[in-house]
């Protein structure tokens, strides 16, 4: 079977919402939880839309908030396939928000989604290769390769770290913690 190939461009996906007062938070603020559901909902079309088959989340990777969104913001979300494995894909999004009376936006949030492509039995299918066109793209590709290997890492470590070693106990002094173990 010959091997199918789509560009980064392919994916792109890009959806606008205007954010109303039933989307706000207790402190008046877009509630982040109304922006993860936004997220989970482009990083499913995106990952859809590459693949040609329904995907589902495996993992939610990197979600940095780094402004609040406010009342009446138009908020934009962009999101491409950054990285393809062979059933999973990474797709980067980024979510700006627009005054609509000024014009001026915000950088308010970067998410990394790891998707896996399914087939209508629920078992995992092999994704099309990426065609990487510009060196935005491979900076992307390589960023993430690094997010895989820091999660291989952290698992390794969690595998293998002795938490109750008297060296790990004592380490404990520096943080803000108190040892009251029974």
């Amino acid at each position: 079977m010959e091997d199918i190939f789509k560009t980064v461009k392919s994916s792109k996906i890009t959806i606008s919402e205007l954010m109303l007062p039933s989307h706000t938070n207790f402190s008046g603020k877009i509630h982040g939880g109304y922006i993860l559901s936004l997220l989970d909902q482009i990083a499913f079309a995106c990952a859809s839309k590459y693949s040609g088959n329904y995907c589902v989340t495996a993992s939610v990777d990197t979600v940095d908030f780094l402004n609040p969104i406010e009342v009446g913001e138009l908020v934009t979300m962009k999101a491409s396939v950054n990285y393809v494995g062979n059933s999973s894909m990474i797709v980067g999004i980024r979510v700006e928000s627009e005054n609509i009376q000024t014009g001026k936006v915000k950088h308010c949030n970067s998410s990394y989604f790891t998707m896996v492509a399914k087939d209508i039995n629920g078992n995992n299918v092999k994704v099309p290769k990426l065609i990487l066109s510009n060196f935005d793209e491979v900076r992307r590709f390589y960023y993430c390769i690094k997010m895989i290997a820091v999660r291989k890492d952290k698992q390794e470590h969690e595998e293998i770290f002795d938490y109750k070693s008297e060296e790990a106990l004592l380490t404990l002094k520096n943080y803000n913690v108190k040892l009251e173990l029974n």
